[in-house]
């Protein structure tokens, strides 16, 4: 079977696929809920943008259960990777949905967005009694969450809710870690010429200096559990120093001086580490250089107890090179852990739901951010209840977020059977 018959065969599928072959970066995803909004329009599904550009559907309860609380079902538009095409593609052996590898398939969180449609689809269908449901498709989960922090909850009605988004086919996180991030920039050095200046003392080199902040500072994992798995930990996300902002400010000026041209390999994202690395001045003794951390916990006192330490390496630095040169932190949280809450009406549910597929769902604690976390702690109802989210896996989805991404596509035809069964367990249990 190649793809085409796959999107034959299946509505599932086929929608995926034309989902995930429309680009749509963070901040970029006009393209695709407009395609969205369409499908809606073409099955009668009431949906529309809010003042973000966030989409909101709702579908009325049918049958004994019109009256019932909703449910929410969510999963963002956007994915990791730019605007280039995406050119998707069966593996090898027919087991799994990935491209050509030369960019991200989207399969998080299109594969969220596929299956909340066709379900969409499937009971606006009528054959099914079902509970009305309250969809939302979010805008900028991957870069800043800007999508869902913006999201107008004010006339849902919903208190439970379904993030579409896990990795792996019977996932349930009912709690995950918070994160922090921490800028560190070192600048104030005289700099100078690498052959004429290199002898002068007064002269420090703001790139050696980093150098030797960052190997006080941990990497990786700072504290773990047997039961929950990694419970802080810390990442360099970026480093970066000497004249490498002249060589990409005068990069871009050429690109954008070429319009209707295709950008050289050596301006691309894969060439770009390179190209920065062997083209820009060498002969330099910079001047000023960044590095940025990122900390993630479930236990806010370690993540403090990393940051106070970041600051305290920071203040016997500028105690060493005083009048030489100076290290700034800038300590920004991004995210509130998401804690588990008492109600765990949904997760039994969940629970319940997949025992008919031979799915075994354990609540889970997971260390990422996501959209759970704003809207358990950000973000009320109509009715001024806060929301109780859990995240769900709908697939097996592996290497997301790099061009290796791919997911197995009958794994996500179980998961969407899944998606439906825990609308309907829902609706039922709620009854009772």
């Amino acid at each position: 079977m190649d793809i085409k018959e796959l999107r034959l065969k299946y509505r599932l599928l086929d929608l995926f696929l034309e989902l995930c072959e429309i680009p749509s970066p963070p901040l970029k995803e006009d393209a695709v809920s407009q395609r969205i909004m369409r499908i809606f329009q073409e099955n009668n599904i009431s949906a529309q943008y809010d003042s973000y550009k966030n989409i909101i559907a709702k579908i009325p309860g049918t049958g004994k259960y019109k009256e019932i609380q909703p449910l929410l079902l969510s999963a963002h538009m956007d994915v990791v990777g730019g605007s280039e095409e995406v050119k998707p593609c069966l593996s090898e052996d027919k087991k799994y949905i990935e491209t050509d590898k030369t960019r991200t398939l989207g399969a998080d969180n299109k594969a969220g967005i596929a299956a909340i449609i066709d379900l969409a689809i499937e009971l606006t269908e009528g054959n099914i009694e079902h509970g009305p449901l309250e969809l939302t498709f979010t805008r900028d989960e991957e870069k800043g969450m800007t999508g869902i922090r913006s999201l107008d909850t004010s006339g849902l009605s919903s208190k439970y809710a379904i993030i579409a988004d896990g990795e792996t086919l019977g996932e349930l996180d009912n709690e995950g870690a918070g994160f922090t991030n921490v800028f560190v920039k070192v600048h104030g050095a005289k700099g100078g010429h690498s052959g004429i200046n290199i002898h002068e003392k007064d002269r420090i080199n703001a790139v050696k200096v980093l150098s030797e902040f960052a190997s006080k500072i941990p990497q990786g994992v700072y504290k773990a559990d047997p039961q929950k798995g990694v419970i802080t930990s810390i990442n360099a996300g970026v480093c970066i120093g000497g004249p490498a902002d002249i060589f990409i400010s005068e990069m871009l000026k050429d690109i954008c001086a070429g319009q209707d041209k295709h950008i050289p390999y050596e301006y691309s994202a894969s060439g770009l580490m390179d190209t920065i690395s062997q083209s820009s001045a060498l002969n330099t003794i910079t001047s000023q250089a960044r590095i940025s951390y990122s900390i993630r916990s479930s236990e806010p006192e370690n993540e403090q107890k990393l940051v106070n330490l970041i600051k305290s390496e920071a203040d016997t630095l500028n105690q060493k090179y005083k009048g030489l040169i100076k290290i700034d932190i800038d300590v920004k949280p991004h995210l509130m852990p998401f804690i588990r809450n008492d109600d765990d009406f949904l997760s039994k549910v969940i629970i319940k739901a997949g025992k008919k597929y031979d799915i075994n769902s354990l609540p889970s604690s997971f260390h990422a951010g996501a959209e759970t976390h704003i809207l358990a702690n950000e973000k009320q109802n109509r009715h001024l209840e806060s929301f109780i989210p859990v995240i769900i896996g709908v697939a097996n989805l592996e290497n997301i977020h790099s061009p290796d991404e791919k997911i197995d596509w009958q794994s996500f035809l179980t998961g969407r059977k899944w998606l439906r069964e825990i609308v309907l367990q829902f609706a039922e249990d709620c009854k009772v």
